[in-house]
């Protein structure tokens, strides 16, 4: 791979897996926590874990789409500083439904899509492979690290 390919797919991986470790460390430890907000029930916990991927998910082509249009790193750009709002609301919520606010802003910064096809973007077909590998790897790895320091930072 080219020292710029090489690069270029580090630091689109960096960003994904930085984001992606904020996400993972709560898994382990959410549910625990979120009994003691105000409203909390099983059902609004359930939903506050589950909520992000589901904005997420409806995103994803809107954001690649736009992409398309106005660019990728202006896309990531918005989509990251959607995601830090979301999780500010989140961080200082004192209630379920406030964290499920923030969840919901979070996963509508979805930047998945648009950080592969700048991948896809800045990489030959050579490798192109590659490239998705090393971002394919720090997401696992990021999973790892945070489901062990989400209880230790908790």
């Amino acid at each position: 791979m080219e020292k710029q390919e090489f690069r270029a797919a580090g630091s689109l991986a960096a960003v994904f897996s930085v984001r992606l470790l904020g996400l993972f460390m709560i898994y382990p430890v959410f549910a625990a926590y979120a009994r003691h907000l105000t409203g909390a029930t099983p059902y609004k916990i359930g939903l506050a874990l589950g909520i992000y991927g589901l904005s997420q998910g409806l995103l994803q082509i809107p954001f690649g789409l736009l992409s398309d249009k106005i660019g990728r790193k202006t896309m990531i750009v918005l989509g990251l500083a959607m995601f830090a709002i979301g999780s500010a609301v989140a961080a200082v919520s004192t209630s379920i439904d406030g964290v499920i606010v923030g969840r919901v802003l979070q996963g509508a910064g979805a930047v998945g899509a648009v950080i592969l096809a700048l991948v896809a973007d800045l990489t030959t077909e050579e490798n192109r492979t590659k490239a998705m590998a090393m971002v394919g790897i720090t997401i696992g790895t990021s999973f790892m690290i945070a489901l062990v320091a989400g209880p230790i930072v908790a």
